[in-house]
């Protein structure tokens, strides 16, 4: 495994980015764009999912990293809610839905296994170095 030296390197920094993009491709699709209320919202989940990543891995701590995680873990399932929301109100097809939805599947899998790592993990972050 390599070593991890930025954020960026995180594959689930990476993906959620990839996340974050594809909703906002489908939030300016014409219908979609003019809901201001749910177009913002689930922009906002989206990015938190990456920005709680990065906001964590930067602590340089374990337990914060975890928390941190969680919150994007969370950050996921209110993406992926807002997502039916805009499925229902025919803002984004079956197929677009289900590209998101699926992505969103994975992120939060990956999250939790990532949290899980962490959980068995001796190292506790660099701010614990002397």
């Amino acid at each position: 495994m390599a070593k991890i030296n930025r954020f960026e390197d995180l594959e689930t920094w990476q993906l959620a980015r990839e996340i974050c993009n594809v909703v906002y491709e489908f939030t300016m699709f014409e219908s979609f764009s003019r809901d201001f209320s749910l177009k913002d919202q689930i922009r906002r989940s989206s990015g938190s999912v990456m920005d709680n990543i990065a906001e964590g891995f930067e602590r340089d701590g374990k337990k914060e990293f975890r928390q941190y995680l969680s919150i994007a873990k969370a950050s996921c399932g209110e993406t992926r809610s807002q997502l039916y929301r805009a499925f229902d109100l025919k803002y984004v097809s079956k197929e677009d839905f289900d590209t998101l939805y699926d992505l969103l599947i994975v992120e939060s899998k990956k999250i939790s296994a990532f949290i899980k790592y962490l959980q068995h993990s001796e190292f506790k972050g660099t701010k614990y170095k002397n």
